[in-house]
This record gives structure tokens, C-alpha cells and sequence, in this order.
């Protein structure tokens, strides 16, 4: 059992399909604790996994670009998974469109918020000018943030690291800080969770209840188009 277990390891060392076998295993583990402990959004498994990865990595000293050649297809995926959000939106249309005025203003609002003050606080703490850029779409899907910095002169890795910290931290503390401001309406719970931590935050809010993740859906894309609209206007005028 242990040579073959040698020999699987040594065939998968040597092929870029270790990098895609590191992140399924990694996120399963992730998975299991998350459901063991009752899905306490402490145990985010994406955050399990993203620790994992970056532990193994470091342990085994691979470098990051021989891992992202196994692990570009989850990356790839990506877009096939957004896309097939659209199904639970359709099933929610009737709500959608009854509420589509007051979610237009919401996302407005959110994606100005989460923009401006992301920026003034590291302003304020003496970030540089690329720095503040790559931070301004920190609330939005990892492709369209990353394109949003690079296109403003900001440093796109650097953006990519900070979408999967406010991804993670969203679906972390948005629940209880909903819970703790008495906001019930599954609709309104749904579209915080998508405005702020965009894809990650909506699988939270998936899997907390339908009507909320079809609403954090909507709001993941149609704040990915708002933060590109507005960020430049937003540059032009502080720049």
C-alpha cells in the first residue's frame, strides 16, 4: 500500500496534475471540517484550503507558477460557474424584477462604498498610488478586478490576493454582521453578500437559503459592471 502510494505521488510530482489533485483535495478536507462543524463560516473551506495550499507549497518548496500549470483548469472553470448562476436567477426572476429599481440603487450605493472606503483607509495609512489602485476593486469577481487594476495602472497579483481576502472575510463576518443589524429579508441579506464578497460570498449565501444566493448572484455581476464604470470616473477625479 505504501509503494503505491509512493508511486501515485511520484507520477503526480512530476506532471502539472498536481497542482489541480492539491486544490481538490485541499478544498475537500476544507469541505468536511466546514460541514463536521456545522458550517460555522469560521471553517470557510476555501480559507481551509487556501492555508493548505499555501502551507504545502511552502513545504515542499514549489513554486507557484509549476502549481498554476495543474491548477489553471479549476481556474478556467471559473467562468463555466458564473455562468451557470443564471439558472437560480431565472427561478427567482418574478422577485428579481418586482425589486430590480431598488437593487439597481443598492449595488450603486455598495459598490461606491465598498470602493471609497477601502481607498481612503489605506490612504490614510500612507498606501502608494499603485497600491491604492490594485485595492479599489477588492469587491469584485477575481477576472473583472484584476482587469479593472491592471487597465488603472494598478498591480493586478496584488488585486487577485485582496478579492480572496474580502471574498473570504465576507463570508465570514457578513452573516453575523446582518444578524447583528436585524436585516431578515433574504433578498436584502443576499444582495450585501454578493456586493461585498462577490463569488465567494455568494456560495455562503447559497448555502444558507436559495432566494438569497439567486439575489447575490445579480449582485456579483451587475457590481463587477458598476465598479467598471464608475472606477474610472472615480481615478479621474482624484487622480
Amino acid at each position: 500500500m505504501g509503494k503505491d502510494f509512493y508511486q501515485i505521488w511520484v507520477y503526480l510530482s512530476a506532471t502539472p496534475l498536481l497542482g489541480l489533485t492539491m486544490t481538490l483535495v485541499a478544498y475537500q478536507a476544507g469541505m468536511w471540517l466546514y460541514q463536521k462543524a456545522g458550517l460555522n463560516p469560521l471553517l470557510n473551506p476555501v480559507l481551509i484550503a487556501v492555508v493548505a495550499l499555501v502551507g504545502l507549497l511552502l513545504l515542499t518548496g514549489t513554486d507557484y507558477q509549476t502549481y498554476f500549470d495543474g491548477a489553471k483548469f479549476v481556474h478556467f472553470m471559473l467562468g463555466p460557474a458564473t455562468v451557470a448562476l443564471a439558472v437560480p436567477l431565472y427561478q427567482q426572476f418574478q422577485k428579481v424584477r418586482k425589486s430590480f429599481p431598488v437593487i439597481l440603487v443598492s449595488i450603486f450605493a455598495g459598490s461606491v462604498t465598498a470602493v471609497i472606503s477601502a481607498v481612503f483607509v489605506a490612504w490614510a495609512l500612507g498606501a502608494s498610488e499603485a497600491t491604492l489602485i490594485s485595492l479599489a476593486p477588492k469587491s469584485v469577481t477575481a477576472p473583472i478586478a484584476m482587469g479593472i487594476a491592471q487597465a488603472a495602472g494598478g498591480v493586478a497579483s496584488l488585486t487577485a490576493v485582496l478579492v480572496i481576502l474580502t471574498g473570504i472575510l465576507g463570508a465570514v463576518l457578513g452573516p453575523w454582521v446582518l444578524n447583528a443589524l436585524r436585516i431578515k429579508d433574504w433578498r436584502a441579506r443576499g444582495l450585501a453578500m454578493g456586493t461585498t464578497s462577490h463569488g465567494i460570498g455568494t456560495a455562503r449565501a447559497f448555502q444558507v437559503n436559495a432566494v438569497a444566493g439567486a439575489f447575490a448572484s445579480l449582485a456579483m455581476g451587475l457590481n463587477g459592471i458598476a465598479t467598471a464604470l464608475l472606477l474610472p470616473l472615480l481615478i479621474g477625479l482624484f487622480w
